[in-house]
C-alpha cells in the first residue's frame, strides 16, 4: 500500500514538473474544439457571403473573398476571445489580432484566387479552393493566437 502511494505521488511530482501551462481558456483539446466550432460556424458565414457575391451577385472572385473574410473573421475573433481562449478585451489583443488577420487575408484571398483562376470556374472548384484557403489560415491563426496573443502573461 505504502508503495502505492509513494508510485502514485512520484506520478504527481512528474506531472506538476512538466506541466506547461496553458492560456486562460483551458487545455490544448479544449481549444482546439472550440476553436474548430467557433471556425466552422464563421466559416459558414464567410463562404455563404463568398458565394453570393461572387456567384449571385458578380463580384470579382477577390472582391467577393474580402468580404466574406471580414464578416467571418470579425466573428470568430469576438467569439474565440470570449469562449475558446476566455480573454478579456484589450486594445493590445485587439490590434494584434488585426494584425494577425491583415497577414492571413493576404494569404487567403491570394490562395482562394489563384486556385480560382486555375481550376475551372464553378462552384465545385471554388468550394476546393476555399477549404484549402481557409485550411491554411486556420492554422495559422491558432497557433499564433494561442501561443501569442492569448497566452498567459
Amino acid at each position: 500500500m505504502a508503495e502505492e502511494q509513494a508510485e502514485g505521488q512520484r506520478t504527481t511530482e512528474l506531472d506538476a514538473a512538466i506541466a506547461v501551462p496553458t492560456p486562460a481558456g483551458g487545455d490544448l483539446k479544449t481549444q482546439i474544439v472550440r476553436f474548430v466550432i467557433t471556425g466552422a460556424a464563421s466559416g459558414v458565414l464567410d463562404l455563404g457571403l463568398t458565394l453570393i457575391f461572387q456567384y449571385l451577385l458578380g463580384f470579382p472572385e477577390w472582391a467577393a473573398k474580402s468580404i466574406g473574410f471580414f464578416c467571418g473573421t470579425t466573428m470568430a475573433y469576438l467569439i474565440n476571445r470570449r469562449w475558446t481562449f476566455k480573454a478579456e478585451p484589450s486594445v493590445a489583443r485587439f490590434v494584434s489580432v488585426t494584425l494577425l488577420y491583415l497577414v492571413t487575408f493576404v494569404v487567403q484571398v491570394g490562395i482562394y484566387t489563384l486556385l480560382s483562376r486555375t481550376w475551372d470556374d464553378t462552384v465545385l472548384w471554388s468550394l476546393l479552393a476555399y477549404v484549402v484557403a481557409q485550411g491554411t489560415a486556420t492554422v495559422i491563426n491558432f497557433v499564433v493566437q494561442r501561443t501569442v496573443i492569448f497566452k498567459i502573461r
